[in-house]
């Protein structure tokens, strides 16, 4: 068993809770910040959070606060938890008292729609920490599945192998595998990525079409993130483990992943409108895919899964034109991969 370490979580919705409940799980003292005062104070007192995960009895040992300062002086690692779209924002909040000696974690999947960043790539940025002090944890783990303490891997990505070992000695529990990279840029593309391919599966399902079709997008939209992240210098076997393939085959299989949800809505409807009212949380990767298709645009590596969906996100095309589009792309595509 690892020794106990002090982890501060930011972030206490859905995934910032989940991960918290490991993070005690697996030994560790955690405080969660969270800026809703009523959900912390449920945390504390009731060992619940029933606005997010509802019906999880949390760990006693779990504590929560509002106070950012009392939540940087807390641990000797920092887990980020909290929408990527949002992260710019409050790290520009927090930068006075952001901790610049601690390994800071990201736990976020995303792509930064305006400057096209990588989460971690946004730290850095803004916090002028060094990469090396950066981890990404990502894999197929759903935050209702994991709350659940149902058996789940991730992977523990840094260009640091001191992190990445930090991160499996902080994470892993009996129902937690963690397994260590040392490529951060690949599974941070893998992670971000296939929120847009789980839009296309979801889209496919709304329309009604079966297994073949969602079977045929899986791949191919595999194959698309592959080219485009071995262009960023990412290594091809990534995309067959946990952090690319796992999380995509997660994204697109389980109703519970938002952007299948969204996908299905918007197949269903035909409607963005709809879509962004029936689902109201946070949908990675409708604000995500724009900024991927530049990515990939800018290594000149073609991808029509994810450009097609930016496209319906963009209001330019159909859900049903998207299908037929995807049919007259894929062949080529795979004929010269």
């Amino acid at each position: 068993m690892a020794s106990m370490n002090k982890v501060t979580v930011l972030g206490a919705g859905a995934w910032g809770t989940t991960m918290a409940q490991v993070l005690c799980d697996a030994g560790h003292e955690v405080l969660v910040w969270g800026r809703n005062a009523a959900v912390v104070d449920e945390i504390n007192s009731a060992h619940r959070n029933s606005k997010f995960i509802p019906g999880v009895d949390l760990p006693e040992s779990l504590k929560a606060t509002t106070d950012i300062s009392e939540a940087f002086g807390f641990g000797s690692s920092i887990v980020i938890a909290i929408p990527a779209q949002s992260l710019r924002e409050n790290l520009e909040a927090w930068k006075e008292s952001f901790p610049r000696n601690l390994p800071v974690i990201s736990s976020l999947k995303g792509i930064e729609a305006e400057t096209h960043q990588r989460m971690t790539e946004v730290v850095t940025e803004v916090l002028g920490i060094s990469p090396s002090q950066m981890g990404l944890i990502t894999g197929p783990n759903l935050a209702g599945e994991l709350s659940l303490r149902q058996p789940a891997g991730a992977v523990a990505a840094s260009p640091s192998p001191a992190i990445s070992q930090l991160m499996v000695d902080l994470f892993t529990t009996p129902y937690f595998r963690v397994y260590p990279s040392n490529d951060l840029i690949g599974c941070e593309l893998a992670g971000s990525a296939k929120s847009v391919i789980g839009i296309a599966v979801g889209m496919a399902i709304g329309l009604e079409l079966g297994e073949n079709t969602q079977a045929m997008i899986i791949t191919r939209g595999l194959s698309e993130v592959a080219r485009f992240g071995n262009a960023y210098g990412a290594e091809p076997l990534t995309f067959l483990g946990l952090a690319g393939m796992g999380d995509l085959v997660a994204s697109c299989g389980s109703a519970l992943s938002r952007n299948r949800t969204f996908g299905e809505v918007l197949g269903r409807s035909g409607s963005m409108d709809v879509a962004r009212r029936e689902v109201a949380k946070t949908v990675e990767g409708v604000a995500s895919s724009r900024a991927i298709l530049e990515l990939a645009h800018r290594v000149g590596v073609e991808v029509p899964i994810i450009e097609t969906v930016a496209d319906v996100i963009a209001g330019t095309c159909t859900p049903a034109d998207a299908m037929d589009r995807l049919m007259t792309v894929s062949l080529r595509a795979e004929m010269f991969s």
